[in-house]
Formats: structure tokens, C-alpha cells, sequence
């Protein structure tokens, strides 16, 4: 058994989420962990909803409400949301914690203490008609090295290069276009410089990650500066050092706090379990593997920001949390577009998590996802093809196969038969079913979506294909009869299993069409806790995955009742198509 964690990008509080933002990390992340327990590893699976920084306050002050209303109000959608689609979290927390305000601050204070965090005089960005400060990525402008006309205040997201909102060219505020006032401000800066040989050497070790991410990674060594860790805001963390903690006006760089939300929502789990300590098999333990999930824009912030932090915080002496484990994987996607265009709140071009999971459900979003999503590059959702792959694969190969199957032995037997002696055509099929679950892990190992459920997917192809070739209802000989419906089962209850990741609602239906008794997996839970620190309480989601189904072949026991089955999947109509993008005009 491995310990591994699974820590999955944190979704920023001021709005619902959109299926590109779940297709990055939420269904990638789930899949992989649902697999991994079915594996039989321990599965640590943290989140939270992240909560400081500029955009939620300046948000807050539009509507005329507080910021922690706000994000109060976001959380909850959000964790609403995430839970309709099954993400099996061993906890989803928030940033506005106790917990996680204590974990951030003793990561700053150590990493401070081993002289990575240095203060530096800067120019800052002030907003002319407000006077208010403006984060970096409220400043868009012409990027200084490629010309990009979009690069933010901190990074080009064509060309990679960490900015200073300073150099762009002819820049202007994100909130109303006008030209930021630039004036000198003092800012903590973490000392990228100084930790680059370390970050270099471990980026070299990281053999095994997807190519684009890798390269991306090594590129941001070319041009490390320091960065600035602190900002000009009155929403946000305080700096744990005396002279800055008590200045209303500073606070901790929003970036800077979320990424140690992985650790703080690990900790506040462990302490919700009643061993505080627990934690520290996923982060102390040399052997434990850590997996972070993200899309291609926070590819930064994971494979530079943090493991700097962490190297900052173990060396040369370690905080009270010891040594700390550096990622073993950046997993990260590419962006999801919809309909050839870029997803955009604001210009109304969204697909909202809730309004598919409403009107379509759960595993017909995480099917996609899986199947066609922005696994290594930049995909485009359209609903014609969601429509035909709901239709044509999750309705026609696979709820064909369940309701066939079932079907024909609810009226021929009433319960699964037992297999007479077999037949070279039976013994390739269940041959190529038991050989999936090699198959079908493999891929899911590496992240390898699409992949995994074209394989088993495919298993499922084959025994329709059985099916029809060895024509169940033509056959006078009632043992022969049951033996092909016998194979039929035993495929259908393997497929069930290689699909259970990407389909863990509709398994249950599928387990209990063929008189399946018990949960095939654990589905997660809302709760709504105190804080632990004394602050207000919120909702978290949390479960246990205990009872997950072993990822292996069992087989199918004879004489278990079979009774008429009802449709796992429904047909779309095609109307669907125009609907939705009357919606979108």
C-alpha cells in the first residue's frame, strides 16, 4: 500500500464553476483517486475554496457586501457543485480558516527564518481614481519580450516569462482600463535566485511528467527573479513578523497562501480525525507520492512557487512540521474552449457545472471529460459532440450492453445462469476483459484519461459484439443459452468495475442490475462544521472511500436474481444541440 495525496487545484471563490474549470482538475483528480483506492492505496484527496486577494474585494465592494459574505456565499455554491459531481474529497475546506491562516504563517515565518523571504522596496501599482493598490494580474498590457498584447502584470501566458507589471507596454487596469500610477512600496520577495540550482536539480528528476508541463517548468529557470510575496490589500493573511502584522494595509500574496492550502487542508483533516499527526504519512514520508491537478495556467504557481517554498522551508532547518515532500507530478491540462470560443463569465460564453449537472447528470459531464477533454491539448467543447457521445457511447455501447444483458436473462432465467463448457469465442472475450484491468490501470497510473476509458470502453464493444455473433435468443440449447448470458454477465460486471472512476453514480445502477447487493463505491458527503480555531462555521465536503470495489475480475455467482432492468443512460435528443446554443447567443 503507497501513500498518495491528491491535491487538487483550489477554485477561486467569487463565482459557480464551469465545466472548464472541473475539466483541468476536478474530474481528472477524482478519476485518478478513485482508482487509487480501488488499487488499494491510501488515498489522501484536499481542497478548498481560495478566498483572498483583490478580485474577491473588488467584487465584494460592486455587490455592497463584505468580502467574507461573499466568498461565504461562492463556497457553498461551489461545494455544492463539486459534491453534485461526485468528487470524492477526503476534505474541501477554504482558505479563510484558522487552521489554514496558522499553516501559511508558520510556512512564512520558517522559510523567512532560513533566509529565502528578503524585503525589498518596489513600484507598486496604484489605481489613480480609487488610490486602491492593484495586484498584478488586475494590469494587463503588451508583454515586453514576445509582444503579446494580453500578458498580465505577473506572467505572459504566451510565452511563459514571469513580469513585472512595470515593463509591460502601455499597460491599463483589468477593473476599468485606466492607466496605473506606479510608487514605491516595501514587499517580502521569495528568493527564487537562491533556490534556483535546488529547483533545477529536482525539475531534472521530474523524467516522467507530461512533456508540455516539463518544458514549460524548465523554461521559468531561464528568467528567475524574486518574487514578491506580500501585497498592498486590507483582504488577506497578515505577515507573521512584528512591524508588518500589525499594518492593516499588508498582507500575504493571495499565490503565496493558496498553494499551502494543500498542507493546511491535510493538517486540518488529520485534526478532524482525531489524530492530529496523521497527516504526515502523505507529507513526511519519503515513499508517499503527491499528484497535484491543475490546468496549464497555474503551471507556475505548482512547479515553481511552491516547491520553493517547500525547498525554503527545509532547508537548511525545517519548521515544526519537519521535512517536507516536494511533488511527485504537476499534473496539469490544457484550457477547454466552448464552441470555438474561450470560456468567459463576463461575455455570457459559460457552461455552468450546475446547469449541466441538472439538466444531463453527473457521469454524462465526467464521461466527457474523460473521453474528450483537454487531456494534453487545448479541446473544444461543442454540444453536438457531447450529445453524440452520450448518445452513441454511454446510451448505445455501454447502457446497451447492461440493459441487453440483463434483459435476456431476467426473461429466460430470472437469475444469472451458470457457464456450461466454454468456447474458444468465450474464452478470448473474458481473456480480453480480465486483461483490461492491466490495461485500463496502466493508464490511469500516468494520467492517461482518454486512454483508459477507450479501453474499457472497448471490452464493452466486444461483448456486444459476442453477443450478436453468438445470438442468445436463437439458441434451442438452454445451457448454451446460459453460458453466452453467463459471459455476458461476467464482462458486464468486469466493465462495471473499469468504469467505476469515470462512472461511480450510474455503477451503482449497473452493479444493482444484476442484483448487485451493497455500495460498489462511497459517495461523498456535505457537512457543515465549526471551525476548529473558534472563526465561523461552513460547509466541507468530506466521506469515507472504505468500501470502494477492488480493481480486479470477480466473478459472478450463479443463481444471484436478475430482474427486469430499467435504462442506465438516456438518449439525448437532437433538439438538445439547438437549445443549448440558443442559450449561448
Amino acid at each position: 500500500m503507497v501513500h498518495i495525496l491528491a491535491a487538487v487545484a483550489w477554485p477561486y471563490a467569487n463565482g459557480p464553476r464551469h465545466i472548464g474549470h472541473v475539466s483541468g482538475f476536478g474530474v481528472p483528480a477524482d478519476v485518478f483517486s478513485r482508482y487509487q483506492r480501488m488499487a488499494g492505496n491510501d488515498v489522501l484527496m484536499v481542497s478548498g475554496t481560495d478566498e483572498h486577494g483583490t478580485p474577491i474585494l473588488v467584487q465584494a465592494e460592486r455587490e455592497g457586501v463584505s468580502p467574507r459574505e461573499l466568498a461565504d456565499r461562492y463556497n457553498r455554491m461551489i461545494v455544492e457543485d463539486l459534491h453534485g459531481l461526485g468528487l470524492s474529497y477526503d476534505l474541501f475546506t477554504r482558505t479563510t480558516t484558522g487552521n489554514h491562516y496558522a499553516v501559511a504563517q508558520e510556512l512564512f515565518r520558517t522559510v523567512h527564518r532560513n533566509g529565502y523571504l528578503v524585503p525589498r522596496t518596489a513600484m507598486g501599482a496604484i489605481s489613480p481614481s480609487t488610490g486602491r493598490t492593484l495586484p498584478d494580474r488586475y494590469i494587463e498590457g503588451t508583454c515586453p519580450i514576445c509582444g503579446y498584447d494580453a500578458a498580465r502584470g505577473d506572467q505572459c501566458d504566451n510565452c511563459g516569462n514571469q513580469l513585472d507589471a512595470i515593463d509591460l507596454r502601455e499597460p491599463r487596469s483589468r477593473i476599468n482600463g485606466e492607466t496605473p500610477v506606479f510608487v514605491e512600496t516595501e514587499h517580502f520577495f521569495l528568493d527564487l535566485p537562491a533556490l534556483a540550482d535546488a529547483l533545477g536539480s529536482w525539475l531534472q528528476t521530474r523524467t516522467d511528467w507530461r512533456p508540455n508541463v516539463l518544458k514549460f517548468a524548465l523554461n521559468l529557470l531561464d528568467d528567475v527573479r524574486p518574487r514578491a510575496i506580500t501585497r498592498d490589500i486590507d483582504w488577506g493573511i497578515p505577515v507573521p513578523l512584528p512591524g508588518w502584522q500589525e499594518n492593516p494595509a499588508k498582507r500575504l500574496y493571495v499565490w503565496f497562501d493558496a498553494v499551502i492550502g494543500y498542507l493546511s487542508a491535510s493538517i486540518e483533516w488529520a485534526r478532524r480525525t482525531g489524530d492530529p499527526d496523521a497527516w504526515r504519512a502523505w507529507w513526511c514520508d519519503p515513499t508517499a507520492l503527491s499528484y497535484y491537478f491543475m490546468g496549464k495556467d497555474n503551471i507556475t504557481f505548482h512547479a515553481q512557487i511552491w516547491p520553493a517554498e517547500l525547498l525554503g522551508y527545509n532547508t537548511p532547518n525545517p519548521g515544526r512540521y519537519g521535512a517536507l515532500n516536494l511533488p511527485t507530478e504537476v499534473v496539469s491540462s490544457e484550457f477547454l474552449t466552448m464552441e470555438g470560443r474561450k470560456f468567459s463569465s463576463s461575455r455570457s460564453v459559460v457552461i455552468s457545472v450546475r446547469h449541466v449537472l441538472e439538466r444531463y447528470g453527473p457521469d454524462a459531464l465526467r464521461y466527457f471529460v474523460a473521453a474528450a477533454g483537454p487531456e494534453s491539448q487545448d479541446t473544444d467543447f461543442t454540444w453536438a459532440e457531447f450529445v453524440r457521445r452520450t448518445n452513441d457511447e454511454l446510451v448505445g455501447t455501454w447502457g446497451n450492453l447492461v440493459n441487453r444483458t440483463a434483459s435476456m436473462i431476467a426473461k429466460n432465467f430470472g437469475a444469472i445462469p451458470a457457464a456450461g463448457e466454454l468456447t474458444t469465442a468465450d474464452h478470448e472475450l473474458l481473456a480480453r476483459s480480465r486483461a483490461a484491468f492491466g490495461t485500463v490501470g496502466e493508464h490511469l497510473e500516468h494520467h492517461r484519461l482518454r486512454q483508459a476509458v477507450g479501453a474499457a470502453l472497448r471490452v464493452a464493444t466486444e461483448a456486444n459484439q459476442y453477443l450478436s455473433q453468438q445470438a442468445p435468443w436463437k439458441q434451442s440449447d438452454p445451457v448454451r443459452q446460459g453460458t453466452i448470458l453467463h459471459v455476458a454477465a461476467q464482462v458486464v460486471a468486469d466493465s462495471n468495475v473499469l468504469l467505476t472512476p469515470f462512472l461511480p453514480h450510474s455503477a451503482q445502477q449497473v452493479h444493482e442490475t444484476l442484483g448487485g447487493t451493497g455500495a460498489v463505491t462511497d459517495r461523498p458527503e456535505i457537512r457543515d462544521v465549526a471551525d476548529l480555531d473558534g472563526g465561523p462555521g461552513y460547509p466541507v465536503i468530506t466521506g469515507n472511500y472504505g468500501r470502494a470495489a477492488a480493481w480486479r475480475s470477480r466473478p459472478v455467482v450463479p443463481g444471484t436474481p436478475v430482474a427486469p432492468p430499467r435504462p442506465v443512460f438516456a438518449k439525448l435528443p437532437p433538439s438538445v444541440v439547438d437549445e443549448e446554443l440558443a442559450r449561448l447567443a
